[in-house]
């Protein structure tokens, strides 16, 4: 696909060094600069569109088997052991039988266009270093099981990015982070703000378990710009509509105990770094800050489930649905036009939901951004 006009609505892009994914864009030519990126995926639709099909239809035929029998439910390995798609010539006659008798539904597909960046905070559970290079980032976390596999586009090219790394965290299946277990002591009893942009919110929660890693991972795309992780579908807590964090960075550092640092989180400037990805578009770290989210009826499935129907707010505040998310986080991640979709398109893995869940998207990002990696409120 070429995409048409991405010149003139580019040009705008380099001109500003802000990161508008952490703070809400104020001045005119800040605005214009975020829109200028939201129109330019906007244009990189029907590449998506034909990018995540591929990804669905060759995640169907792993999961359908072969000869149109599934003995079992398969496992990680059986599902995510080679690439991510193939192209549909390449398909031989059984493979396309298994396509027309899959569940695939390429009409949510169509609507899944790009999540773009730089949108929304990354709020406070981020910790800058730690993270484990890793796709199963489950652990011992009880709940769902859920596949993600995640595109990632270039909106200066339309096409897919290979060899980018691809952060993401949650929360578990009661609503709490790694590290994070309890609020402050003076603040054990604090109410949920009422009203307002943060209606629903209470603080942050230190971090006092510096060993917990659960429900954190990241892991460079393959050759085809995807990446897939095995996990749990987050739970919930006040406040926040169901979602999962992500980030992107085009340049890091692998560490010895397995996990990584991007340029703009150490002492050393980009230029001086020891990068994994020498390949990749852009050696200047970090190109993405986004949430993803999940649509309201499936959430509401899934607080019937164990444990998620134990959550400790569940008769008290209980879930905040996607159009009341604190912070106008989940309406911004639609753009100022309200354009783009932030949702995961999920599928059963089995027969029935408690097997577990397959959600695809695809992120449209700016692979030339150059965005500090730090926490801004």
């Amino acid at each position: 696909m070429v995409c048409r006009k991405l010149f003139h609505l580019l040009t705008l892009l380099p001109l500003l060094p802000f990161v508008l994914a952490h703070k809400e864009p104020k001045t005119e030519q800040e605005i214009e600069t975020q829109r200028a990126l939201q129109r330019a995926a906007y244009y990189c639709a029907p590449a998506v569109a034909e990018f995540t099909a591929a990804r669905k239809r060759r995640f169907a035929q792993k999961v359908l088997g072969t000869n149109n029998v599934q003995s079992a439910l398969p496992g990680y390995e059986d599902l995510f052991a080679d690439g991510t798609f193939v192209d549909g010539s390449a398909q031989d006659a059984d493979q396309k039988q298994l396509m027309e008798c899959s569940p695939v539904r390429e009409s949510h597909m169509q609507n899944n266009t790009c999540v773009l960046t730089p949108v929304v905070t990354e709020g406070p559970y981020y910790h800058k270093e730690g993270h484990p290079i890793r796709t199963n980032i489950a652990e011992y976390q009880i709940g769902l099981l859920t596949y993600l596999d995640i595109g990632v586009i270039d909106v200066n090219t339309c096409k897919p990015l290979p060899n980018v790394l691809v952060d993401i965290w949650q929360a578990n299946a009661t609503g709490h982070y790694a590290g994070h277990p309890d609020p402050l002591p003076e603040l054990r009893d604090e109410k949920p703000q009422v009203g307002g942009k943060r209606s629903g919110l209470l603080s942050a929660f230190p971090r006092t378990k510096f060993e917990e890693t659960w429900l954190r991972g990241a892991w460079p795309t393959d050759e085809n710009g995807v990446v897939q992780f095995t996990t749990i579908f987050p739970g919930y807590y006040t406040g926040r509509a169901t979602h999962i964090h992500t980030k992107v960075f085009t340049s890091w550092e692998p560490l010895p105990n397995g996990t990584f640092r991007s340029p703009s989180s150490s002492s050393s400037s980009p230029s001086s770094s020891s990068s994994s990805s020498s390949s990749s578009p852009s050696s200047r770290g970090l190109a993405h800050v986004g949430q993803f989210f999940f649509q309201d009826s499936l959430n509401l499935q899934i607080d019937k489930m164990w444990p998620y129907s134990t959550n400790p707010i569940k008769h008290t505040h209980g879930r905040t649905r996607n159009w009341r998310d604190s912070l106008n986080i989940f309406e911004d991640s639609h753009g100022p036009e309200g354009e783009y979709d932030p949702v995961f398109r999920m599928e059963l893995l089995g027969g029935v939901i408690t097997q577990g869940l397959g959600g695809f998207i695809t992120m449209g990002i700016n692979a030339s951004a150059d965005l500090d990696n730090w926490w801004k409120g």
